[in-house]
This record gives structure tokens, C-alpha cells and sequence, in this order.
């Protein structure tokens, strides 16, 4: 699919999409809780289907399914299927494959797209460790797993994503762990570990955290099932907000400033980029204002670095961000990905061990960009392509439908015609 991207300013009130980090951690949640779950305001990107796709393979059952909410009933982990598929979500096939080892039964664990190149070594070094058999394709999918999981001490690297953490904790959890604790050496995305610690007490399980350095099964009494509202996603959120700083005035809806979504640090990077901001219940204003390049460690929140590519492009002078090195393994290489396709709009970016640094201030050219296959990439192009001088081509602009599938619906509403 091709979206064009023609200048113009905008303004209006856009309401934030939900957030698969929730959704998909509810589901997970939902699949664990014996009982009757009802999630509320569920998300419907494509690793939001696959996570609801997986959890039914898994065992749980999809009672109704509206835009309003998805109501869920699970006996626990029974898987149905010999084989599950987390499509192209990283944070799926991290947390559903130890879920999946709950089981005794023989499974066949794959994805698709970009994540067939991610690395999964993890798997091979951590499962024999707690009773699961494990073959991988090289530290590749698919992989071959074999339970059930039995929680044991033992000490992980959280360098390279805190997603494997993620499936773990609900996984011990969910096996009864009692006693036992997870040392984690170099945490990466702590704040998303925030999230799977706040979605498991709304499903009764509270877990001893000491420091992100280790996490304690002190009483493991099972996931009870219940009612979870999704949250707004400030990852899709922060490309509408950074479209006001940018090109005009909106307000920004369903976005809680007191949630633990690492994204949420959008709001630190466009204050210190001078743009005017301006909050209220459950809403957020933003509009253009004298904007200047900034500092911002994007370490623990690495998702925003295409927005923040689009807002430090309007920016006087040079915008430094930190994190590069998390950006290798996403959907498509991120660091590169922005530097080769912002060039093509006349925005020059160095990229230096772990720092990326982008020269902004001067014209940007509407230009034929090309997604990689990644969301967050045709977002950025969209939003920096409105205050760009000419029109703007996406190809392959269907890569939003990965977690915000009505982005251009949404942009196209607050364009001034």
C-alpha cells in the first residue's frame, strides 16, 4: 500500500490508540486466570490479534469479541494446538513461549515477518535451567519446546530486552513459584517491567521487587480473573503529540499521565524542545513553539526514537539521543532505517556507538520514502512529512496495522483542509 502525505498544518482532538503492551499482557493474564476475564477497550493491531490468537491455541476461549470489549474464560495454559504463531511481535513470542512451557505438551513456537531474524538465544540458555526442553533453529525460530516449566534461582542478562523477563514472571507465577527469585544482571526497559508487575496485581499476583536486580516469589496464589481496561498507548500517542508540536494545535486524548509505559517520556523530550504543552484530565494539549535541539537517553524507552526523529527535525540545531545500541533487533535495523530514510527528506543524522545525533532546523523535502516493513518508521515519515515542503510517498505504509492500524485516519482528521 502507498499513503501520500500532502504538507498542511493541523488541529482538532484525537483520541490515543490502545496499547498492545497492555492489551497483550492482559490477554496473557486472561489465559492464566481460571475463570471468566473481561478486558475492556482492547486493542485490534496485528500483535493484538496474534496475541488473541495465541491464547486461544493455548486454551482460553474468545466468549465475545466487540470494539468495546473481549470477554475471555480460561481453565489455564491446556494448549489446543501442537504448534502457536506471535506474527511479528517480539513482545509475544518473549512472554507467550515460557507461558506455553506450562504445559507437558510438545510445541512448536514460530512468528513472522522481521522476527524470523531476531535472536532467541535466550530460550536455549535459560529453559533447561527450569525443567523445559528446548530446541531452537540456531538461536532463530522456530522452537521446539517441551515442559512443564519448573520456577527455579536462577540469574538472567536483561540487556538485550526486558520481554523474556516478562514471560517469566508471569510464568512463575502462574506455576506456583513460592520462595524462589530471578536475578537480573543489566535490566534494560525497566518501566515495562512496571507494566507487568501493575497488569499481574490486577490479577492478584505480587511479586518482591529488589532494585530490578532480583524478583521474589514470596506467595504465589494464582492469577484471578476480573475486569482490566487497556490503557492509552503513549507509543502511538507520541506521534500525534509530536504532529501538534510540530504542524499545529490538538489535544490528544486517553493518555494517563501516571502511567508506568516507558513512552511516557515523550512528555520530558517536548518539553525540553520548547514545545507548549498543557494537560488536563485525561487529555493533553500540544502546540509549536520556539523549538531547539535537546538531550534525551532513550535507553529504557528505545520505541521512541522515530517520533522523537520527526520532532528533533524541526528542532534548531543538534538533538542528541542516547540508545542507539537498543534499536538493532526492532523491526527493521531502527537506527540505519532512520538515518537512510530522513536523508531522503534533507535531514542529515550521525550515528556513533550508542548515540544518535540529529541536525535539525533546515528544510525538509517531501520525498519517496520506504517503511522497511516497520510501524514506527512509516509514522515517522507521515508525521515529519506534514511540515515537509512537497508531497510526501510511503511505500509500504501498511506496516502501522502492526499496532496502530487507523494512524492515517487519525492524522487525516486533525489536517487542516
Amino acid at each position: 500500500m502507498v499513503v501520500k502525505i500532502n504538507p498542511s498544518g493541523v488541529s482538532g482532538t484525537v483520541v490515543a490508540p490502545a496499547s498492545k503492551s497492555s492489551m497483550q499482557r492482559a490477554c496473557a493474564a486472561a489465559l492464566l486466570s481460571k475463570g471468566t476475564t473481561t478486558i475492556k477497550n482492547p486493542g485490534s493491531s496485528n500483535d493484538d490479534l496474534a496475541a488473541l490468537d495465541v491464547i486461544e491455541k493455548l486454551g482460553a476461549r474468545i466468549i465475545s469479541n466487540t470494539t468495546h470489549e473481549i470477554v475471555i474464560e480460561s481453565d489455564g495454559v491446556a494448549p489446543v494446538s501442537s504448534a502457536i504463531n506471535c506474527g511479528e511481535s517480539g513482545l509475544g513470542i518473549r512472554m507467550f513461549t515460557p507461558l506455553a512451557a506450562l504445559s507437558k505438551k510438545q510445541l512448536t513456537i514460530n512468528g513472522s515477518g522481521s522476527l524470523l531474524k531476531r535472536p532467541m538465544h535466550f530460550f536455549d540458555e535459560i529453559f533447561p535451567k527450569i525443567g523445559i526442553q528446548v530446541k531452537s533453529n540456531n538461536g532463530h525460530l522456530p522452537i521446539k519446546i517441551t515442559g512443564p516449566l519448573e520456577p527455579a534461582n536462577i540469574e538472567i542478562d536483561g540487556s538485550l530486552s526486558s520481554q523474556f523477563l516478562t514471560g517469566l514472571l508471569m510464568a512463575y507465577a502462574a506455576a506456583g513459584a513460592s520462595g524462589v527469585e530471578i536475578k537480573v544482571n543489566n535490566l534494560k526497559s525497566k518501566p515495562y517491567i512496571d507494566l507487568t508487575l501493575d497488569v499481574m496485581k490486577k490479577f492478584g499476583i505480587e511479586v518482591e521487587n529488589i532494585n530490578y536486580e532480583k524478583f521474589r516469589f514470596i506467595h504465589a496464589g494464582g492469577f484471578k480473573p476480573g475486569t482490566y481496561t487497556v490503557e492509552g498507548d503513549w507509543s502511538g500517542g507520541a506521534f500525534l503529540l509530536v504532529s501538534g508540536a510540530i504542524a499545529g494545535k490538538i489535544t490528544v486524548e486517553g493518555l494517563s499521565t501516571s502511567s508506568t509505559q516507558a513512552d511516557r517520556a515523550i512528555m520530558k523530550a517536548l518539553e525540553a524542545s520548547g514545545a507548549g504543552i498543557r494537560n488536563s484530565a485525561n487529555a493533553i494539549t500540544v502546540w509549536p513553539g520556539e523549538l531547539k535541539g535537546f538531550l534525551f537517553d532513550a535507553t529504557d524507552c528505545p520505541d521512541l526514537f522515530p517520533p522523537l526523529v520527526s520532532l528533533a527535525s524541526f528542532c534548531e540545531g543538534t538533538t542528541q539521543i542516547k540508545g542507539v545500541t537498543r534499536l538493532a533487533h526492532k523491526e527493521s535495523n531502527r537506527g540505519v532505517t532512520l538515518q537512510e530514510e530522513f536523508s531522503k527528506m534533507g535531514v542529515t543524522i550521525d550515528l556513533a556507538g550508542d548515540l544518535m545525533r540529529v541536525h535539525g532546523g533546515g528544510k525538509l523535502n517531501g520525498a519517496r520514502v520506504h517503511s522497511r516493513h516497520d510501524h514506527r518508521i512509516a509514522m515517522a515519515c507521515a508525521v515529519a512529512a506534514l511540515k515537509a515542503e512537497g508531497e510526501t510517498v510511503i511505500e509500504e505504509a501498511e506496516a502501522i496495522d502492526k499496532s496502530f492500524p487507523d494512524f492515517y485516519d487519525k492524522i487525516n482528521s486533525i489536517q487542516i483542509k
